[in-house]
């Protein structure tokens, strides 16, 4: 009796990266942004509300609430979330000094991971520009508030003796994940000293 046997390779396991999870980013950004927002930490009224109930001014109206992307738009790229339409819905703009824009920079690169060489990976990982994009994206700072970002970025590069402009400097190949958000951390302190 002859028997032939085939032998076959099994397929490597196919690793699905998750796509970035718009809803917890845009939650976790209100509630960073909510707490900055009080006088003290055991504040638990807005520094605005504190001065309005002292002047005996009415209280303001309450901010619309922010209605989250849905599923689709979590799939689709996140240049969607800065059409004017889409942007609108989930709460437009969101005023944020350079303070917590580098902030939550460091904070969109720590919760979704960071990368090089690209802005952003399909599974949301992201370099400082990357970074800094989703959040202009989301509508949460503007132009401006990015601009400044950056300059002070390139100043504390600046004043580490380096004169890369800090998306290259994110891209050099010994850089880590940990060097990247140190910069941005500085950055933000920094311009808190300001």
């Amino acid at each position: 009796m002859n028997a032939t046997t085939t032998r076959t390779t099994p397929q490597p396991p196919t690793v699905v990266e998750p796509v970035i999870d718009i809803d917890g980013m845009l939650r976790d950004i209100e509630q960073y942004l909510t707490a900055r927002a009080t006088a003290h930490p055991l504040v638990t009224k807005t520094t605005e509300q504190l001065i309005a109930e002292a002047l005996g001014a009415p209280a303001p109206a309450a901010a619309p609430a922010r209605v989250l992307p849905g599923r689709l738009l979590r799939v689709l790229p996140d240049w969607v979330l800065s059409v004017p339409a889409v942007r609108h819905r989930h709460g437009g703009a969101r005023p944020v000094t350079v303070t917590e824009h580098l902030e939550l920079t460091a904070f969109v690169i720590e919760r979704y991971g960071w990368t090089q060489n690209k802005h952003r990976t399909r599974s949301g990982r992201v370099c400082i520009l990357g970074a800094q994009a989703v959040l202009f994206r989301l509508g949460i700072g503007d132009e401006t508030t990015v601009d400044c970002a950056g300059q002070r970025l390139q100043a504390v590069l600046r004043s580490r003796g380096c004169t890369l402009a800090y998306h290259r400097w994110n891209d050099m190949p010994d850089r880590t994940a940990g060097e990247v958000i140190a910069l941005v951390r500085a950055a933000a302190r920094t311009e808190a000293a300001r």
